[in-house]
């Protein structure tokens, strides 16, 4: 099986899991979240080893795996967002352990521990939060809990795709100017701004059918989208490069691992929630 084949079956998997998973119910969604969240920290822990840092995997992945389930049971109205607080408790284990550990760099592991808990976790601590207690977009399967749409996650996903699509196109087509050639020596300003075309104009088609917000403010995401992803996608690059691997994981024929399919969505989706919740009323 040719490379294109493989990355082309491997990539209808991923889209129909996303999807799938995210637009079926909110019992889908809460799972491929966790299973998402899990692949990219995992990687970045087994990334990070190759440097010789020693990270807390356990310690680290209990407090990201802790944090989602109790975002989702408060976005979903099930738990006092109080509660959230008592995650308070995994750093105070972890620096605990960290005496026993003997460790020659200390700081390296703690700070190798908790850095994942934000950087690959924090979107989809949020996840949650920007499909509960929202109209638009209805899941494929009934739900009679808390108002529930998947329409902001699965605008985000088709938009990340989009903008990867457009930047490959224009960037094979055009590409002449390098944008970061000592961190990604094969994108060009050209494939940027193909991509940042082509995610706008997918917004401006698909806002109707979405919901949730309007189409000036799917415009304004299809930006963030492209922007933000855009480093993501370059700070992936970057922290590889400095353990000299290609990919983060080689769970997905032709694609690589987790964190490679999901570095763009792990940088813009929380710049997207917070547009929305300051600007989107």
């Amino acid at each position: 099986m040719n490379n294109f084949v493989k990355r082309a079956i491997t990539g209808a998997g991923i889209v129909i899991f996303c999807l799938g998973g995210f637009w079926l119910h909110p019992l889908s969604f809460f799972i491929s979240g966790i299973v998402i969240l899990a692949g990219t920290q995992w990687e970045y822990y087994m990334l990070i080893k190759k440097s010789g840092a020693l990270p807390q995997v356990i310690p680290g992945m209990l407090m990201s795996v802790s944090a989602y389930i109790l975002s989702t049971l408060a976005a979903a109205g099930l738990l006092e967002i109080k509660y959230i607080a008592t995650l308070a408790v995994f750093p105070l284990i972890a620096m605990i352990a960290e005496l026993y550990n003997k460790n020659k760099k200390p700081f390296d592991s703690l700070a190798h521990t908790f850095f994942p808990v934000f950087y690959t976790g924090l979107p989809f601590y949020l996840f949650p939060f920007a499909a509960f207690s929202h109209t638009g977009l209805s899941s494929l399967l009934p739900y009679s809990g808390e108002a529930f749409s998947p329409g902001i996650i699965i605008g985000f996903f088709i938009l990340i795709w989009a903008n990867d699509t457009g930047a490959y196109l224009a960037g094979r087509i055009f590409g002449r100017h390098k944008l970061f050639e000592r961190i990604s020596p094969r994108k060009t300003w050209e494939g940027f701004i193909g991509g940042l075309i082509f995610t706008v104009v997918a917004s401006w088609l698909l806002s109707g059918w979405l919901g949730v917000v309007s189409g000036f403010y799917w415009a304004v995401i299809a930006v963030i989208v492209s922007t933000a992803g855009t480093y993501g996608d370059l700070v992936e690059s970057m922290l590889k490069r400095s353990v000299g691997v290609k990919d983060s994981g080689n769970i997905m024929p032709g694609h690589g691992g987790f964190l490679d399919r999901f570095d763009s969505a792990i940088a813009a989706f929380p710049a997207i929630y917070l547009f929305i919740l300051l600007f989107v009323h």
